[in-house]
């Protein structure tokens, strides 16, 4: 039995029953091949819930510090985190985007899916913000379909993203694949890569109903 079966054995019904998670579209999810889940980032839980809402196993980018921790706690995160398909990476260094670019790569090229955040950190206030191009980048490398999906209600139970999130339900909305093999060969063009960046993150919008802001969502932050 594999690490993400115990662990879904052992927590997917403590996780179904505290988030109740309504599942929508999830037939629009590739059963085999490479596939890029795109979508909004409300809270920290979004990528504790997304595991349990796919019978595919889902790998995603995390911060390092996540396995880094000391004692029985930090183990047990570090258990919980590679489980449920983390890869730790170091992005505050200068090299930490090019760093996530390849890694999604690797595991797109192995035929897994890869769960990316375009707005590339959590939404400040709980609209959708400007996405970056990595993700655009990652689907003309490597051909795989890009499904957009929408974490809604996250926010609600763990207002701020920090602190133990309290029982509630959520959902999770996944649209129709879209492919954008009519670019191939074409992404070092910066019109491209911002041109699929929109068209998804509109899609996202479409999904979760949120308000758009035409902003990188750090900027927004720093201004705060």
């Amino acid at each position: 039995m594999s690490r993400l079966a115990i662990m879904k054995a052992a927590l997917g019904p403590v996780l179904r029953l505290m988030f109740r998670p309504r599942v929508e579209g999830a037939e629009n999810v590739p059963g085999t091949g490479p596939v890029i889940l795109a979508g909004n980032h409300l809270t920290f839980i979004d990528s504790m819930i997304m595991p349990i809402c796919l019978e595919r196993q889902v790998f995603f980018i995390g911060k390092d510090e996540y396995v880094k921790g000391k004692g029985l706690k930090g183990r047990l995160m570090a258990w919980f985190f590679t489980s449920v398909g983390m890869i730790p990476v170091d992005r505050d260094g200068g090299r930490g985007g090019v760093a996530a670019l390849m890694t999604g790569r690797r595991v797109l090229e192995e035929g897994k899916i890869f769960s990316i955040y375009p707005e590339g950190t959590r939404s400040p206030d709980g609209r959708l913000y400007r996405g970056r191009t990595g993700i655009a980048r990652l689907t003309l490398m490597t051909g795989a379909p890009v499904v957009p999906f929408a974490m809604i209600g996250t926010d609600k139970i763990q207002p701020g993203g920090a602190g133990i999130p309290r029982p509630g339900r959520v959902t999770v909305r996944f649209g129709e694949p879209m492919e954008f093999s009519r670019y191939d060969g074409m992404d070092r063009d910066r019109y491209v890569l911002r041109a699929v960046t929109d068209s998804v993150m509109a899609e996202v919008m479409r999904l979760s109903g949120q308000e758009y802001v035409d902003m990188y969502a750090t900027k927004a932050k720093e201004a705060a």
